[in-house]
């Protein structure tokens, strides 16, 4: 991206501009890039590597620096250093629309994958390729929220493509039992049930404790690395009966 600006302005390339909103007026900066979430993420201290001029504006493109008693009146201060510090911790990253493309492009794709690993065929019982799933995002309308994790977003695709596509598909998990001496059950049986979608049986005996579950399948690892770490050949993890698929 490159900032086109006044006779007498330096030209800015490769920028990032971050927008705030205040006192009626609106003002703006120039940093380089990647270096605003470094800032915020406090990988990145030192300002002089965040701003690529230290100045404020009130319209980066068009060079249009702001006023002093604009600045005043908004922010109380003219100290330049303290503005920026406020603009870079409040205000709003300006993507531009090649960037902000491939960002919702990657996220789309990632929802995909998450998708595909937690969703089978009901007939078959397989997992669809993510190719598949992108089709059938596209079929159900499907569109990518900008600002979210693809993550947070995997449950709301899935009812779409419940609802809206003509892909037969469910959620997928398996059936297991877990068991181990009652000592160990006490002490890891929070770590081992956070993770089903829902516990048929719960037992904690005088000398063993067993439990019966519904999980993703993302989950038996999970739970046999718990057992190998922590139970040392004591506690197992069975596969039973494969389970129906669950609706939602």
């Amino acid at each position: 991206m490159v900032i086109q600006q006044p006779s007498g302005q330096i030209k800015l390339t490769n920028v990032s501009i971050v927008r705030l909103k205040k006192g009626g007026k609106r003002f703006e900066i120039a940093c380089y890039k990647n270096k605003v979430q470094e800032w915020r993420n406090g990988v990145e201290t030192n300002i002089d590597d965040v701003l690529q001029i230290e100045n404020v504006f009130v319209n980066v493109s068009k060079g249009e620096v702001a006023k002093h008693q604009d600045l005043k009146k908004s922010f109380g201060t003219t100290e330049t250093n303290d503005i920026v510090k406020e603009i870079l911790k409040k205000g709003e990253l300006q993507v531009g629309e090649k960037e902000r493309d491939h960002d919702l492009s990657s996220t789309r794709r990632e929802i995909a994958t998450l998708v595909a690993e937690k969703c089978v065929d009901p007939e078959t019982q397989r997992p669809y390729p993510v190719g598949v799933i992108d089709k059938a995002m596209t079929e159900s309308g499907f569109s990518v929220k900008q600002g979210k994790t693809a993550k947070s977003q995997v449950s709301e695709c899935i009812r779409l493509l419940q609802s809206e596509s003509k892909l037969p598909i469910q959620r997928a998990r398996m059936r297991v039992r877990v068991s181990m001496p009652t000592a160990d059950g006490k002490r890891l049986r929070e770590k081992i049930v956070e993770g089903a979608e829902k516990i048929e049986e719960d037992e904690m005996g005088q000398n063993e404790w067993e439990v019966i579950m519904l999980i993703n399948p993302g989950q038996f690892r999970v739970i046999n690395e718990i057992l190998h770490k922590e139970c040392k050949g004591r506690g197992r993890i069975e596969t039973m009966i494969s389970a129906e698929t669950a609706a939602s």
